[in-house]
């Protein structure tokens, strides 16, 4: 069975964000799950940093301004960038770095 195509997908955003302490994957996911709640969203990038984490995290268009109010809220977290492309937010990172 193909792929859908890609307008079927949906649009969804790309977020960048800085953890205020080093964390592994699965503890990442668990602090997610309990701010998060009220909207979608999948984790991707992960990179431990000494001091802090710095993540990627994918979600629905729909769903973006409040997963960004959310996460702004919150003093673990600080949104670094974001866009309608993994490739972009990447390079910001790695500009930023």
């Amino acid at each position: 069975m193909s792929k859908p195509k890609k307008a079927a997908r949906g649009k969804h955003r790309w977020i960048a964000f800085r953890v205020d302490r080093s964390m592994q994957r699965e503890d990442l996911q668990i602090l997610l799950e309990e701010n998060l709640r009220e909207v979608e969203w999948r984790l991707f990038d992960v990179e431990g940093l000494s001091k802090s984490t710095i993540a990627i995290l994918k979600t629905p268009l729909a769903d973006y301004l409040e997963t960004l109010s959310i996460m702004n809220k919150n003093e673990r977290f600080e949104t670094i960038t974001s866009s309608g492309k993994i490739r972009l937010v990447r390079e910001r990172i790695k500009s930023n770095s």
